[in-house]
């Protein structure tokens, strides 16, 4: 049976064949399985977003292929069509792009670009609403008149509407407060449990990938340079830091620890951090 999403081989050149050109992703291959977190984490200029851009086909591969559910997204213009309402892409500082006259015609666009008929467009206007905190009151607000946190929400509710199967974020807590960093995560993790979806989250914040997601993506110069669970990631720690990543706080700390001369693993959770110091004390997690 084929993955939910396969990128095999793909690789992007910028104004290929000029003196401009710039190789922004080389021979990057990976698989995605239905209802996975994977979180992309890499410095900037890395290609995170080039590869996020890929896989919903706003950029055509150089070489390489992406299908999903086995079908190359590039088979014909159907097919092309059909992926950008199935992967929904919510692109950095996605509040910049709001255009209609309210909030409710910004939501309402992609699922009308879908051919839906008028009650089921008017369903996932108000349930995308909801979800992402949004009261009904403000749905005839223009969103012009909220504030930057309400427009980000605005944004993300606009392509949640469209119930795509793969939501990919990129750095959707960019620019916020912890405490609408927190909202916004408690959105996406929503989404994901209420409609199974496949999530893929670009971040700089290693502590929110690491809580959140099932594998990791590293990208470093256009190419995959670490892939899997949380754990066997923050392992190369070392490593992250030579990329030029900001590990978790604990991670790092542990890692101090470890030269010491303490016999401890790195952590990247309150949890794991604990139940190691206890460890080395000789208590319990549950003491």
């Amino acid at each position: 049976m084929a993955p939910f999403l396969e990128v095999k081989n793909l690789t992007h050149k910028y104004s290929a064949g000029t003196p401009f050109e710039h190789t922004a992703l080389c021979d990057v291959s990976f698989t995605l399985e239905r209802g996975e977190f994977i979180g992309v984490i890499g410095h900037t200029g890395s290609g995170k977003s080039t590869l996020m851009q890929h896989l919903n086909g706003l950029l055509k591969p150089t070489s390489g292929s992406i299908a999903l559910d086995g079908t190359d997204i590039w088979q014909d213009k159907k097919t092309t069509r059909q992926t950008r309402f199935r992967v929904g892409l919510v692109f950095q500082y996605p509040e910049y792009q709001l255009f209609e006259e309210t909030v409710y015609k910004d939501i309402a666009f992609g699922p009308k670009n879908m051919g839906l008929d008028a009650a089921e467009i008017d369903r996932r206007v108000k349930e995308s609403a909801a979800a992402v905190g949004l009261s009904q009151e403000l749905l005839t607000v223009s969103p012009f008149d909220l504030s930057g946190g309400q427009k980000r929400r605005v944004a993300i509710a606009g392509v949640l509407a469209m119930e795509p199967e793969l939501l990919i974020l990129d750095e959707p807590t960019a620019g916020l407060d912890p405490a609408g960093r927190e909202e916004i995560l408690s959105y996406i993790d929503s989404y994901r449990k209420a409609k199974q979806a496949t999530i893929m989250m670009v971040s700089h914040s290693m502590g929110d990938v690491a809580r959140m997601a099932d594998r990791l993506i590293v990208m470093n110069k256009g190419r995959i340079a670490l892939m899997g669970a949380p754990g066997e990631v923050f392992c190369h720690a070392r490593e992250l830091v030579d990329m030029g990543l900001d590990i978790p706080a604990l991670t790092r700390l542990f890692l101090q620890l470890k030269e010491l001369g303490l016999d401890v693993e790195p952590v990247y959770t309150q949890e794991q951090a604990v139940k190691a110091l206890l460890a080395l004390r000789g208590g319990n997690a549950n003491a």
